[in-house]
């Protein structure tokens, strides 16, 4: 890699088939996926543009003439990676959204195959290569044993959770999975695009939005709502070394709701009593944002002004959300972030919070491969209701 490969993508979306998911999951889930039937899907909202760019084949000129960047490791490498000087991206897995289903065993089981997956396919590829523990929020006991399962893969660098939810995510409910990532040293992170599936309910407060682009802007509604109860309900209290990371989120209306928050708070505080600071104290120390989808105003002071009034270099990371039809690249963010603050934004904070001078190192050991399949057999998938054999 040049001299410019440093820095990191912290939202890429990998094409992972759900026929390939299948390959991992026990019967008689495997046979529902191979038939068809992977869970909840989407709400059928028409995107013009695609929701996947139309330019995610490899150039004709290449080797790899023909492939899916987003469909195949070593592609992926060549022509994202490389191409935009990236030294590693965290892959986010938009099948997040079966995460949803009603139907909590077979969410589980298909979590925790999409897991396998990515090991099995992504990760032995190249170092270069991290990803997101996808658990499912409905389980909090699995999720919680999904993630002490992988830990100790150098290349699982966080959890991820759909940002759709039966209930906000400061609820007790989720605490089993805060203390497991807390206890093993990782962030945990949410994603949109699920509101309104499975056991999520409506997509917003006010019902179903009529059409994409009304649905698509109001997905800053669930954020909203996450961010107010994981600080007054005190997650962060409880689990005081968390972070959390809202992707893909956008940036501009965290600053107007924190004062509305710490102002309802000096009314209010005899609800909340855990809290000892105002509620901007815990956001700023343990939320962090990405960078796409970043608002682009009219008159670009405006987004800068707004930028100055919170703590980006320790809170916002790059993201390309690569391969969606409204990705950001590198050298597009950049010129929106402060000088002084553009390092941390494209690198430092997101080198920092996954612990990447650690998890390089453990990378390269050679025995990551036998490290790897002694972690897939630490527990037992409980969603095995008869043997293989009986279904195949």
């Amino acid at each position: 890699m040049n001299d410019l490969a440093w820095i990191i993508d912290t939202d890429i979306h990998p094409y992972i088939d759900p026929q390939r998911v299948a390959d991992f999951l026990p019967q008689p889930w495997r046979r529902r996926v191979q038939s068809g039937n992977a869970g909840p899907g989407h709400l059928g909202y028409w995107n013009p543009n695609g929701v996947r760019r139309n330019d995610i084949f490899a150039p004709d000129d290449s080797p790899e003439k023909g492939k899916r960047v987003d469909a195949d490791a070593a592609t992926m490498v060549k022509h994202h990676l490389d191409r935009f000087a990236l030294s590693h991206g965290i892959l986010n897995a938009d099948l997040i959204n079966v995460g949803l289903s009603p139907e909590t065993d077979f969410a589980c089981a298909f979590m925790s195959s999409v897991n396998e997956a990515i090991v099995t396919d992504w990760f032995a590829v190249s170092p270069r290569i991290l990803a997101s523990i996808h658990v499912t929020p409905t389980d909090p006991q699995h999720a919680a044993a999904e993630i002490r399962r992988w830990a100790a893969h150098p290349q699982f660098v966080q959890v991820l959770m759909p940002s759709g939810s039966r209930t906000a995510y400061g609820s007790r409910l989720y605490h089993p999975i805060y203390a497991a990532a807390e206890e093993c040293g990782l962030p945990v992170a949410i994603h949109p695009g699920t509101e309104g599936l499975g056991v999520s309910g409506v997509p917003t407060a006010a019902g179903y939005p009529g059409n994409y682009l009304e649905w698509h802007t109001g997905l800053v509604g669930s954020y909203l709502a996450h961010l107010i109860s994981l600080i007054s309900e005190g997650v962060f209290v409880k689990f005081p070394k968390l972070k959390f990371v809202m992707i893909e989120g956008g940036v501009s209306w965290l600053v107007p709701v924190l004062w509305r928050f710490d102002k309802n708070w000096k009314a209010l505080r005899q609800l909340s009593p855990w809290l000892i600071h105002p509620p901007s104290h815990y956001a700023y120390e343990h939320i962090l944002l990405t960078t796409q989808p970043i608002e682009e105003p009219e008159n670009p002071q405006q987004l800068q002004n707004l930028l100055a009034m919170m703590p980006i270099e320790k809170m916002l990371m790059f993201s390309s959300d690569y391969p969606h039809w409204d990705g950001d690249t590198p050298d597009f963010v950049g010129r929106h972030i402060p000088a002084a603050h553009r390092r941390q934004v494209l690198r430092d904070t997101a080198w920092a919070l996954y612990r990447l001078d650690e998890r390089t190192k453990n990378t390269n050991s050679h025995h990551a491969s036998r490290l790897i399949q002694n972690l897939k057999s630490k527990i037992q998938n409980p969603y095995v209701p008869i043997s293989n054999h009986e279904l195949e």
